[in-house]
């Protein structure tokens, strides 16, 4: 997942982008409010982790103005405060959960995996498409009931084709949610990945999981 934190204490917000990119999730992340709210307008995500008290502009504003542009982006909001009044509050904006400080780190990869799952309408943490299994949770894969080591980024581009199977994908759209934001606009990452992906998960002599549509991007189908 594409991961925003806006968070102004350095220390947690340091130790979120750490945590979150050890367990797999592309992150950036900012202090001040306003420049979270643009980054978040003109940028793709998955998800935002937002502090409620922000320098520039706080929590609650820049959820509004998030809803306003994208009532899907998950937001999970952060706070110091454990005050009813707030956790209403968030809701109200359309918070999609809220999340006390201090908290367990697994309490936030927990949450995070839940929204997760509810934002793609999974029952369980596996998707399966034609040999190939992912499992969300554990960051696993296997091919034909057999464990496949896939590098990071590899790994990253299987698990967001599969989460979006059957629909293309453009390459735009795979370089916001899984490569850094400041890719060169003529790097041939993606297709590089997408090739090196293919070599390691399609079985000899069979049709590629993912196929490529000319001029739109990818399509992970069985198809």
């Amino acid at each position: 997942m594409h991961i925003l934190v806006i968070e102004d204490a350095e220390i947690l917000r340091q130790s979120l982008e750490t945590g979150l990119t050890d367990a797999g999730h592309q992150v950036d992340s900012v202090a001040d409010g306003k420049e979270g709210l643009m980054r978040a307008l003109n940028y793709q995500y998955d998800l935002i982790l937002l502090d409620i008290m922000l320098p520039g502009m706080d929590g609650f504003q820049i959820l509004s103005k998030i809803r306003e542009k994208d009532s899907d982006l998950l937001v999970l909001m952060l706070t110091a405060r454990d005050a009813v009044e707030d956790r209403v509050q968030g809701l109200t904006h359309g918070a999609d959960d809220y999340l006390v400080k201090p908290f367990h780190f697994s309490e936030l990869l927990a949450r995070i995996e839940t929204l997760f799952r509810r934002r793609f309408g999974l029952k369980q943490n596996s998707i399966t498409v034609g040999h190939i299994t992912l499992d969300t949770n554990t960051k696993s894969v296997k091919s034909q009931n057999a464990p496949l080591n896939l590098p990071p980024r590899e790994y990253a581009l299987l698990e967001y084709l599969m989460l979006h199977r059957d629909r293309v994908v453009s390459r735009s759209e795979l370089e916001e949610h899984i490569y850094d934001e400041y890719i060169d606009p003529m790097s041939n990452v993606v297709n590089s990945a997408v090739s090196t992906l293919r070599k390691l998960i399609d079985l000899p002599g069979q049709p590629s999981l993912i196929k490529t549509r000319r001029g739109f991007g990818y399509q992970m189908s069985e198809s």
